[in-house]
């Protein structure tokens, strides 16, 4: 997986994926516009809540505007973390192997950093997360 940095909801810059290694996690791009991302983020939440601190890490990654980002996450209680990207022609999506911008983007990565699979548009519920998310 390529490195890069982004922002976290709060403007702490976080080191892509050296900030999560050491665990596998589940990357997914969303923004607050895509309304197949916000519904299937409560069931992101729930798979997060489910694995706790032992198993598979969730990340959002949203490319979109902070304000609107945060004010979306706390209204939402998604309390997984977020950072933030703009969307573009190298945004953080494109160098995770979407380049058509299609939202939402999941992508597993390994324990060490190595990108295992990827998928475009929605889980349908945290069964559906759970079954993808195996290594």
């Amino acid at each position: 997986m390529p490195t890069f940095a982004l922002e976290s909801t709060n403007g702490d810059a976080v080191s892509v994926p050296i900030a999560w290694a050491g665990k596998p996690t589940l990357v997914n791009l969303w923004a607050t516009w895509c309304a197949p991302c916000l519904k299937e983020m409560p069931e992101l939440q729930a798979y997060a809540n489910e694995q706790g601190s032992n198993g598979t890490q969730v990340v959002g990654i949203a490319l979109d505007d902070a304000a609107a980002v945060q004010a979306f996450l706390d209204q939402y209680a998604i309390t997984y973390p977020n950072l933030i990207d703009a969307p573009g022609r190298a945004d953080a999506g494109v160098r995770l192997g979407n380049p058509s911008g299609v939202l939402p983007y999941s992508v597993l990565v390994s324990s060490d950093g190595r990108v295992l699979k990827t998928k475009i548009g929605p889980f349908e519920d945290k069964q559906d997360i759970s079954d993808w998310a195996q290594p």
